[in-house]
């Protein structure tokens, strides 16, 4: 297989790249070694971005912007269109980086590569979505609100889910008529940024319109701070998150901010036990944990919760754990030693203070074993903060009462499920709980392309992904009238 030059869809002469060997070279700013996090082999070099390639890169995405702006919708939507039929028919030009980079298995790339295709057909009908509507008006007039591009979208995602991560902003942002600077984790600049631009760029889309700047702090600062960029949408953890917001405000800024998760599992008495196993270690241990979707607290009756806990153990304790590569493995590695630490020393600090370990709590490398906990304290770090490893605390609950007041006593409100045999019941308790989505009958972790995501208190604010949600999140509104004959005034 011959290389390639890669170039339409990143800043000028900065960068070039050879897509086929993994070698990414910048002329400028140094390289960023990828390595994978199951064998610490080098899979990419990357160029280092820096603060003033995202100068270089908004001042040309400004001028991409216009021209995209004027064209017609159809125009844009072929893009997306063939995006998504490129992709359909080579899985593999994204799977390839997912499973090494990102320490997916098999299966879970080829998931993300799904999302990855729904997600560009929506932004394909995105374009086509009525952008105002007409409104009364008190005088004898045209009245209407229409939506307008930001201009230039800056984007930062993190590394669990790269792919699909980055690409829900920067798919329906381009939809919209905008640019985009797109600044991936470091640790997951081609799956999570690359790879992308070069599936956009071979769709057709315009050269100077997606920016891909791998880059760390310095490169995501300049990014918010820049006074050309209006809008930024961050994917990541809450105290980052926190900090984005912190430093946008004054600049009085358009930031959406999708941030992190402690997501509650209610298995509510009349519920099938195994089959409410299966969906919570599904939650839980999906791509290790490492999802802000994943369950963090399985709520079970304390009639069950022993019965729960040991099934939950067995399933733990037979899941295959090793480098993706190998089918077999349907977990892989945590991104890096200091998340492992991290994991670790919030399942010890919880033994520590009197919760009992059912299953795993070991590691190889950064392999760590699911693990399950049961007696977790309230206060117990395992319970009240996200873990985002593949670790399911197990809480024992008298009343439905109880367990309602226990997942809304999180800071954090984005995915809960509620598992029963009464699904309309479980329909009227949904209105007591605090959470941007509820799945019932179904575990916390899911996403579509056409569905509002987002969450509530802690785990996010500023818009949502999905559908028209997209529309409100990557434009302006605007109020326009027009009547027949000037207007006069008594003075």
């Amino acid at each position: 297989m011959t290389s390639t030059d890669f170039a339409p869809s990143v800043s000028g002469p900065i960068w070039s790249a050879k897509i086929f060997d993994g070698s990414w070279r910048a002329a400028g700013g140094g390289t960023i070694e990828v390595t994978a996090p199951a064998t610490g082999e080098v899979v990419a070099t990357v160029g280092a971005a820096t603060a003033e390639d995202v100068d270089t890169s908004v001042a040309s995405a400004r001028i991409a912007q216009r021209a995209w702006a004027k064209l017609g919708y159809a125009e844009r939507a072929q893009v997306f269109i063939k995006a998504s039929a490129l992709l359909a028919a080579d899985p593999d030009r994204i799977v390839r980086w997912l499973v090494p980079e990102s320490g997916s298995g098999q299966g879970k790339a080829q998931f993300e590569v799904g999302l990855l295709v729904s997600e560009l057909n929506e932004a394909a009908a995105l374009t086509s979505e009525p952008y105002g509507e007409l409104l009364r008006s008190s005088k004898p007039r045209l009245s209407a609100v229409r939506r307008l591009p930001l201009g230039v979208v800056g984007v930062i995602s993190p590394f669990n889910f790269p792919a699909i991560l980055a690409l829900r902003s920067v798919a329906p942002a381009l939809a919209a008529g905008n640019a985009v600077v797109l600044k991936p984790d470091p640790r997951t600049p081609v799956s999570g940024g690359l790879a992308l631009a070069e599936l956009l760029a071979d769709a057709g889309l315009p050269e100077g319109l997606l920016h891909v700047l791998p880059g760390g702090t310095e490169v995501g600062e300049a990014l918010v701070a820049h006074p050309d960029v209006p809008c930024i949408s961050f994917t990541g953890s809450t105290p980052a998150g926190r900090a984005i917001g912190t430093a946008a405000a004054p600049l009085l800024k358009k930031v959406h901010l999708e941030l992190g998760g402690n997501n509650a599992l209610l298995v509510l008495p009349d519920a099938d036990l195994d089959a409410a196993v299966s969906a919570g270690a599904w939650g839980s241990f999906l791509h290790q944990g490492q999802i802000c979707m994943t369950t963090g607290r399985h709520l079970v009756h304390v009639s069950q919760a022993a019965e729960y806990a040991a099934k939950l153990a067995e399933k733990a304790n037979g899941i295959p754990v090793g480098d993706p590569v190998d089918p077999a493995n349907v977990l892989g590695p945590v991104i890096d030693e200091r998340q492992r630490d991290r994991i670790h020393s919030i399942v010890t600090r919880t033994v520590e203070q009197g919760a009992e370990l059912a299953a795993g709590g070991t590691y190889d490398g950064l392999f760590y074993r699911p693990t399950v906990l049961t007696g977790v304290p309230a206060d117990s770090p395992a319970f009240a903060e996200e873990v985002f490893g593949p670790v399911a605390p197990v809480v024992a609950y008298e009343t439905v009462d109880e367990a309602v007041d226990i997942i809304n006593s999180s800071e954090y409100g984005l995915s809960v499920s509620i598992l029963t045999g009464n699904a309309f019941a479980a329909w009227e308790l949904a209105d007591r709980i605090e959470s941007g989505a509820v799945h019932i009958n179904d575990q916390t972790v899911d996403d579509e392309a056409v569905a509002p995501f987002g969450g509530t208190k802690a785990s996010g604010t500023g818009g949502r992904f999905g559908g028209r949600a997209s529309l409100d999140t990557f434009s302006d509104v605007q109020w326009i009238t027009a009547q027949a004959q000037i207007e006069r005034y008594p003075f």
